[in-house]
């Protein structure tokens, strides 16, 4: 997740930061699906992108994200879904969840229509083609897929 932020993201942050008193954006450290940003770069531009909104936490883990949940003494999940494509995984993660830890909800949120047909994949593949992605992605993002991608 996050590899890399768009403002779809940062949609889903600022909204849910209307809705709970605190927030904990988690960065998942998984090698096995070859993230484009290691963690730390990341945490790094969550951070920047973030600044100055306040009642949120930055981490990272590996392993399942109900476990962090359960260290944090956290009691929901917010998962963004831009299709009926994405309700489905979200929906079989979120039983899985609650099997694993009843008390733990799953709430969705839908993007802001303008960013519906962003997604972390899109951003990274047309970058790599040279695309220009302003106003898709926040200008950190947009800095380093520029400086990531005119070194190969």
């Amino acid at each position: 997740m996050f590899d890399p932020m768009h403002n779809g993201h940062l949609d889903l942050i600022e909204r849910s930061l209307r809705i709970f008193d605190e927030l904990i954006v988690a960065v998942v450290a998984n090698p096995s699906k070859q993230p484009l940003f290691d963690v730390k770069e990341r945490l790094e531009i969550i951070d920047e992108a973030t600044a100055g909104m306040g009642r949120m936490r930055i981490t990272s883990f590996d392993g399942l994200l109900i476990d962090l949940v359960h260290r944090e003494q956290a009691d929901c999940i917010v998962r963004g879904i831009r299709a009926v494509s994405d309700f489905e995984y979200e929906f079989q993660m979120a039983l899985m969840n609650r099997k694993l830890r009843h008390t733990v909800e799953t709430v969705f949120l839908m993007p802001h229509e303008k960013y519906t047909y962003i997604s972390s994949r899109l951003i990274k593949e047309v970058s790599s083609f040279g695309a220009a992605v302003t106003g898709m992605v926040p200008t950190v993002v947009e800095e380093r897929l520029n400086a990531k991608f005119s070194r190969k």
